[in-house]
């Protein structure tokens, strides 16, 4: 798909007021730099890191093993600094030193000490990395030195001190004076409350904490919508801001401090999210970026919900719906893409909905990897990769392609749906969705409208592809509806080629079918597994839309007794 003027010219400003924001920041940071450093600051507070700790990874660590980012790296009797590092990930991961928690939960000397021996390392060392200043590094090392402070600083010399210290000075003025330069969205979050916390864990800085709160304060109303979805539509940077920001209040509260107008209210508004997307597996839906669920995490932040209710059934501003009914969840993706300057993470997956009964996904989306991103972005971040309706194949928005800009800005996402529309009815135990886009306006004036409709025994859909103006005739163009599904559920085409037979771990079983079309099983990709991407399956159905622009389908529950060796006949169902 070739790059519109009008993305064209988005683009340009984007990149001039990025490249200004730089300038700017480097003069001041190279004026700043040359100033000389106090130590004699003193750490008043450690503030908790949220984030689970094993404290049998100690022992790795103390042998010189280091697994970080999926690569693990034996040091034999060599700095872990002097390693040639086996990734990028692996780089920023053991510079931003958040492993040092692993240490501090096994709570002994020889921990103790071998951490502060690789600090000490770490400081004495005349150069790093380029990656190791990267903003978003820093910021985490900043507050993994705070949240750690305690484990590194008993029982240390005065010199230790006055050098940890330092270090954390040094960061924290770099972090203020390369706030300018940092790509907006969450990692603008991640900057202020890495500075916030730093003003209220060192002694005297009355200035960087005015500095900071008037900040934070400005991007949490700006960045935290009335619903509580962030602006970036993520749902994975709503879990690491709750991981950033529960702390940071407490540490308010501790110092006596009156924190922003707006941290509490971002808490409150983000904290029902948790259970808005989540599956009854537990794991949260896989769009716009969200990668994993880590489970450990997501129990820590369910701990602090204090309302602990149903989940809400709409978040209007962050455009997504959630259907429930007899256990089963259907989650809809009913939003535009982000501001172009925050859609380095948004995917082209319009109208894709997830599909779960009971402990058990059925569809989903391919998701975001932890790791490697970057290589997986411009294929699961299409259209394709969505439970969704394509138009000939193509994607209804494209990645920016590998080059200048993007190295500049960051994989953005352009030519995405502009508009969406959404309806919503309830007729007793079922629910009904309407929602429509125009995604494919632009390349083949076309609109593509779902109805989903969900009851304790049956999810059904009609998928409709219609002409942008009225009147006007749909040319000949291949459609495909995508049900990408969990690796966990085992597939048996029937014999009459009537539908497919899905089958739970559980033993339950759900019969696909769709009106009149064929339905063929295809190879996909999950991509949401902590284990690392999994071989899956999905179901396509395709048609030509000039003869048959509605694509109806329908997932119906059969009865539990059904095995797959009987899927040659027509299964009962309820």
């Amino acid at each position: 798909m070739a790059i519109t003027s009008s993305d064209r010219l988005k683009v340009l400003g984007l990149a001039i007021d990025r490249w200004a924001r730089r300038a700017i920041a480097w003069v001041r940071l190279v004026a700043a730099l040359a100033s000389p450093v106090k130590s004699s600051e003193t750490l008043v507070i450690s503030p908790q890191d949220l984030r689970t700790a094993d404290p049998t990874v100690a022992n790795d660590i103390y042998a010189g093993r280091f697994m970080l980012a999926g690569k693990l790296v034996t040091t034999g009797a060599r700095s872990i600094w002097e390693m040639e590092p086996p990734s990028v990930e692996w780089t920023a991961a053991l510079h931003a030193f958040g492993w040092l928690r692993h240490l501090k939960a096994a709570d002994t000397i020889i921990a103790r000490a071998n951490a502060r021996a690789l600090v000490d390392d770490w400081l004495a060392a005349p150069r790093h990395p380029r990656i190791a200043y990267r903003v978003d590094v820093t910021a985490r090392r900043v507050m993994a030195f705070l949240a750690q402070a305690n484990l590194l600083l008993a029982d240390s010399d005065i010199e230790f001190y006055r050098r940890f210290v330092r270090a954390v000075l040094i960061d924290v003025r770099t972090l203020r004076y390369r706030y300018m330069m940092t790509p907006p969205g969450a990692q603008q979050l991640l900057v202020l409350n890495a500075l916030a916390m730093a003003a209220l864990c060192l002694e005297n800085q009355p200035r960087l904490r005015r500095w900071a709160d008037a900040r934070l304060q400005a991007e949490l109303t700006r960045q935290i919508s009335v619903d509580g979805t962030h602006i970036s539509r993520n749902p994975g940077v709503t879990l690491q801001l709750l991981l950033e920001l529960l702390p940071l209040r407490q540490v308010y509260a501790a110092r006596g401090f009156t924190p922003p107008q707006a941290l509490q209210p971002a808490i409150d508004r983000s904290m029902p999210l948790l259970r808005f997307f989540r599956h009854g597996d537990g794991s949260i839906a896989l769009f716009n970026g969200m990668g994993p669920t880590q489970p450990d995490l997501l129990a820590t932040l369910t701990a602090y919900d204090e309302a602990r209710g149903k989940p809400t059934r709409a978040l209007p501003a962050g455009g997504y719906q959630r259907l429930e009914a007899g256990g089963k969840v259907v989650l809809m993706d009913v939003g535009a893409p982000p501001p172009l300057a925050l859609a380095a993470q948004a995917c082209a997956g319009p109208l894709s909905f997830e599909f779960s009964d009971g402990l058990h996904r059925v569809v989903v989306n391919c998701g975001l990897p932890e790791i490697g991103r970057a290589a997986w972005g411009m294929a699961t971040r299409s259209t394709a990769a969505h439970s969704t309706l394509t138009v000939s194949d193509a994607s209804a928005g494209h990645v920016m392609k590998p080059g200048f800009f993007q190295h500049l800005l960051g994989p953005l996402l352009l030519s995405g749906a502009s508009f969406v529309s959404v309806e919503r009815t309830e007729d007793g135990p079922q629910s009904q969705l309407i929602a429509r886009h125009n995604g494919y306006r632009k390349r083949f004036q076309l609109l593509h409208e779902r109805r989903l409709s969900l009851s304790p025994g049956r999810l059904e859909g009609v998928d409709r592809v219609i002409p942008a103006r009225v009147g006007a005739k749909i040319e000949q163009h291949e459609a495909a509806v995508r049900f990408h599904l969990h690796p966990a559920v085992k597939t048996t085409s029937l014999r009459d080629g009537s539908g497919v037979l899905l089958m739970l771990p559980n033993r339950e079983a759900w019969l696909f079918s769709a009106d009149g079309l064929k339905t063929t099983i295809e190879e996909s990709v999950f991509l949401g597994a902590l284990e690392g991407p999994r071989r899956s399956e999905q179901l396509v159905v395709r048609t030509n839309v000039a003869t048959t622009p509605d694509i109806a389908w329908r997932f119906t529950r059969t009865e539990r007794s059904v095995r797959a060796d009987q899927s040659a006949s027509e299964p009962r169902m309820f």
